[in-house]
Parts: C-alpha cells; sequence; structure tokens
C-alpha cells in the first residue's frame, strides 16, 4: 500500500484519455470520493476485475478442452490452443517421470530448470486429485490426467496472475490504480493459460516490489529465481547497474547482484551437475532454432529473404540497443527510472529476438505500466497485441493465406504492426526520459506548495527504491555537466 499521507491518483485526474472517457459516463470523482481513491478499496476492485478477467480466459479456452481422445477440437481455429495439455502428455509427466533427470522416448523439456520444477510440483498435486500416470495408460487416461493437470494449472497461474497484480499495486507510490491495467487486460485473458509464463512475470513483478521497497538483496534473490524462470529478467540487471552507478548506489546493486547469483546457483547448479545434458538443451534448442514464429526473422523467411547468419546478427543488434539504452541512462538530464529502462531492454530483447509467441506480451504488461502508465498506450498496446494473438493461430491454421496459395500477408502485417508499437511506446519513453515533463509518474496532480515561478516539482521514482531521490555521482555531473551540481529527486 502506499505511505501514509501519500497522495492516491485516480485515472481521470491525471490521465487524459480516462479524463474524456469519464466525461461521457458521468464525470471524474468528485472531492467526496476520497474514500473511493483509497490504495485499499483500490486494491479491493483491482482484485476483482482481475478475478473476472482470469474468469474469462478460463471460458475462452472451453472450446478446447475434451473429453473424448478420439475427438481433437481444431484449437488454431478457435483460437484456445495451449501447450500445458500438450506437453504434460509429451514430456514424460504423464508417465510419472521427473523432468531433466528422467528420460524417455519423449523430448527433453525445453524450458529453464525452475519452470520445469514448477511443472513438476504441479504434476505431483494432480496425482492428489486423481491424476493417472504410468506406462501402458490408454490415450483416454493420459487425456484425462491431463486435464487433471490443466485445471491444477488454472488455479496455479491464477495464483502467479494475482502475485502479478499485487505487486503492481504496491510497486510505485500513490498510484495503485495504475494496476487497473494488468488487471483488466484482455491480453492476459487471451494469453495467460498459453503456457507457464506467468510463472517467471509474477517472480519478476515481485523482485520490481522488493526492488522498491529498498530491499536490493531480496529483489535479486527474486531476479534469479525469475531468470532460472524464464530468461528475459535477467536483462534487468544491465539497466539497474547503470542507474546504481549513476546515482551512486553500487554497494546497492552488489547486493541485488549478489543475491540473483546464489539463487541462480541454487537452482541451476544441482541439475548442471546431475544432468549437464538435460541443462544444455534448452540453451540448445534456442541457439539452433532460425526464425520462429512472431519475429521479424521469421518474416523475411516467409517472404523469401531468409536473414543469414542469424544469431549474430540478432545478438549484435540486441547489443546495440542496450548499447543505446546505457547510453540514453548516463547522459539523459535527470537519471531515468527503473520502470522505464526495464520496458525499454526487454522491447529491445523482444523485437531483436528470435521467436515471439503470443504469450510473451506476458514479459511487456506490468513493464509498460511501470514505465508509461497511460489508458492511451495501453489501449495501443493491446490493439496491436490482440491483432496478432489472432492472426498467428489462423495463420498456423492455414485460414489467413490466400485461395491462391500466395504468402500469408495478412500474418506478416500483424507482426509488423506489433513490433511498431512496441518502438513506438518504447519511443514514448525515451521521449519522457529525455524530457521528465512529459513522464506521467514524475508529473502527478500538484503535490505540496508550487515554486516560486508557479510550477510544481517533479518527483522522482517513487518505484526506485534506494534509487529514489539519489543524487547524481560527482563524477558523472563533472563529466557531462561541469560547473553543474548533481541532479536529484527534485522534490
Amino acid at each position: 500500500m502506499s505511505r501514509p499521507g501519500a497522495v492516491i491518483e485516480a485515472p481521470a485526474d491525471t490521465d487524459g484519455f480516462a479524463r474524456r472517457l469519464s466525461a461521457r459516463i458521468g464525470g471524474p470523482l468528485g472531492q467526496h470520493a476520497s474514500a473511493v481513491k483509497s490504495a485499499p478499496n483500490a486494491a479491493v476492485a483491482v482484485m476483482v476485475v482481475a478475478t473476472l478477467t482470469w474468469l474469462v480466459g478460463m471460458v475462452q479456452r472451453l472450446p478446447c478442452r475434451t473429453t473424448d481422445a478420439a475427438h481433437y477440437p481444431d484449437a488454431f481455429k478457435l483460437m484456445c490452443y495451449s501447450d500445458i495439455g500438450i506437453l504434460y502428455r509429451d514430456r514424460g509427466f504423464v508417465l510419472g517421470n521427473v523432468p531433466y533427470l528422467q528420460s524417455g522416448d519423449y523430448p527433453i523439456l525445453e524450458y529453464p530448470t525452475l519452470t520445469g520444477w514448477f511443472l513438476q510440483v504441479e504434476a505431483v498435486i494432480a496425482r492428489v486429485f486423481g491424476a493417472q500416470v504410468g506406462v501402458g495408460l490408454s490415450s483416454q487416461q493420459q487425456l484425462d490426467s491431463s486435464n487433471v493437470f490443466f485445471d491444477v494449472n488454472q488455479v496455479l497461474l491464477f495464483a502467479c496472475f494475482a502475485v502479478v497484480v499485487g505487486a503492481q499495486l504496491r510497486t510505485v507510490r500513490g498510484r495503485p490504480w495504475d494496476a487497473l491495467m494488468v488487471a483488466a487486460s484482455p491480453c492476459v485473458a487471451a494469453t495467460g493459460l498459453i503456457n507457464w509464463d506467468l510463472f517467471a512475470v509474477a517472480l519478476t513483478s515481485v523482485a520490481l516490489l522488493l526492488w522498491s521497497r529498498r530491499r536490493p538483496t531480496a529483489a535479486g534473490v527474486l531476479i534469479g529465481l525469475a531468470t532460472a524462470a524464464k530468461l528475459y529478467p535477467v536483462l534487468l540487471l544491465g539497466p539497474l547497474l547503470l542507474l546504481c552507478l549513476r546515482g551512486n548506489r553500487m554497494p546497492a546493486f552488489a547486493r541485488a547482484f549478489g543475491g540473483a547469483a546464489i539463487a541462480w546457483l541454487v537452482v541451476d547448479l544441482p541439475v548442471i551437475i546431475v544432468a549437464p545434458d538435460a541443462w544444455l538443451y534448452f540453451w540448445q534448442f534456442n541457439s539452433d532454432r532460425q526464425g520462429d514464429l512472431g519475429s521479424l526473422w521469421y518474416v523475411f523467411s516467409l517472404a523469401g529473404h531468409p536473414v543469414p547468419s542469424l544469431n549474430a546478427v540478432s545478438t549484435g543488434l540486441l547489443l546495440v540497443g542496450c548499447l543505446a539504452i546505457g547510453v540514453l541512462i548516463m547522459v539523459s538530464p535527470r537519471r531515468p527510472r527503473f520502470g522505464q529502462v526495464a520496458f525499454l531492454v526487454v522491447v529491445v530483447f523482444l523485437v531483436t529476438n528470435k521467436v515471439y509467441s503470443p504469450q510473451y506480451v506476458l514479459w511487456l504488461l506490468p513493464l509498460l505500466v511501470l514505465a508509461r502508465p497511460r489508458w492511451r498506450d495501453w489501449l495501443l498496446f493491446t490493439s496491436a497485441e490482440l491483432f496478432y494473438w489472432g492472426a498467428i493461430w489462423w495463420h498456423l491454421d492455414g485460414v489467413l493465406g490466400p485461395g491462391n496459395g500466395g504468402p500469408d500477408r495478412t500474418y506478416w502485417l500483424a507482426v509488423i504492426v506489433r513490433i511498431v508499437v512496441e518502438l513506438v511506446i518504447a519511443g514514448f519513453v525515451v521521449r519522457d526520459i529525455l524530457r521528465p515533463e512529459h513522464d506521467p509518474v514524475r508529473t502527478p496532480r500538484a503535490v505540496g506548495p508550487p515554486r516560486r515561478d508557479g510550477t510544481h516539482a517533479l518527483i522522482d521514482d517513487p518505484g526506485g527504491g534506494l534509487l529514489d531521490g539519489a543524487p547524481d555521482a560527482r563524477w558523472l555531473t563533472a563529466l557531462l555537466r561541469p560547473g553543474r551540481e548533481a541532479v536529484s529527486g527534485d522534490r
């Protein structure tokens, strides 16, 4: 919750789009609605919306639920595809085998270690609720077992989603209503049950919350665990290093990095020692894959122009993008907020990556809200992601292909629109960093008396933890802005 005395920002008070929309449905909240604007009431309302959103996602999956092993629905055409039941049957869980440590006549699980252990815990819970496992099960028994496993996932992944929303409510002081953008997102209903990405997203969200509460070691531990579940959270350590370097908070970064390294090793090192080939499979799988679904490289390939040496090209562009973000962090007029650069680095990773599965939107959604909590941008982002989500299923089903057998240009368009929208919003975030007066988090309703020129002071980084209000390191000020005082939290 917000600190005592913190001003709670209601969307219609600070967001032009929300203000215009509210005018059509009765206008913004009045001066006597302070109870509605309180953090506890915001938390209740947001969590109710999150529950309804998840229920919509569960209903959306019903057309793909079958109880007859002889009849499987067309999951692509119905847009209700999920990996959960398929990988349960095809990666040894239905046999009762433990991922990484046991093998059989099936592929190795192609996910990082902690995700594998998460699946193993779910498989054990499914057995408690009657899921049969073992060699010799009929197709019908395997289907029944996978349905129980899927139901366990619906509950545990909802718990992960609730953690994401709860962390979002508390990460940025005074802005609990921003979490509504996560709780109400149709992208969650559409993609939350495709795979297990919400598990890693939940760990990452808690890490950001702990950092905002000035607990760098605990935040680092969660980043390490999140990285053991999905690779992308490790990217947050790069911009965090530069923010701490600029803000003279390197001891805090050292604690976070140490916590992340130890947590990752605790999870991964036993598997590295006991089953090195199984552990390496995830890395080999991603290194060997070519331009895959959702990526710009896949579109080039479909168009007959595959990119040679794709690993080198993709990695090189990622490094260039990260370097540009690093320069931005160090030379911007004010130190960027952590949420802003976290969003930027993940956008660069996803735009240059060799694959973009539709559930990857879950990686970006909480970071988008931390970086730029504007309903107009949320609507633009949501529209582009849902366009891509629909296009990928019908592309896989062949529905979008023209009758003459030509290329599926509608799918190409969906990929390009998604990438362009992500880059456009990233451009807005860069503009906010270079011109902080445009940053919606730094320029809320006036707090405190105005300055002599009639303007109000910008706040610094309410989700930045130990970085919040930290002045620039003297060596950086002397190097980049000689003769000027260090820039700190302007409150």
